[in-house]
């Protein structure tokens, strides 16, 4: 399963490198979850064929992969993003706790 979705992602970065047809394969083979047999039969080519384009347009998604890292550059970004996002709420959290803080003294000397 882990294959097929990094294969997506894969076709979501490179596809529009991929030949229409090769492209069209492996969308109804990811995204529509199509047999290779239901692939054959929708564009009228062997099984054999389908199976052919399959394997070389994920070898070429996965040569534009290592070449220009788009995927592993976006995912190394959603981490990051989500660092700052907790970070951002602890200081948050703190910053909420200071202004409780300072407004207890402020009350205690205005007593």
């Amino acid at each position: 399963m882990e294959r097929r979705v990094a294969a997506n992602l894969l076709l979501d970065f490179y596809g529009a490198l991929l030949t229409e047809h090769t492209r069209e394969i492996l969308r109804m083979y990811l995204e529509e979850d199509m047999s290779l047999q239901e692939i054959a039969d929708t564009l009228s080519i062997s099984r054999q064929a389908v199976h052919d384009a399959l394997t070389r347009g994920e070898k070429q998604l996965s040569e534009y992969e290592d070449k220009l890292g788009l995927l592993r550059r976006f995912r190394d970004m959603k981490l990051r993003l989500a660092e700052c996002t907790r970070l951002l709420e602890t200081a948050k959290d703190a910053l909420s706790k200071a202004e409780a803080l300072l407004n207890g003294i402020e009350a205690d000397s205005d007593a």
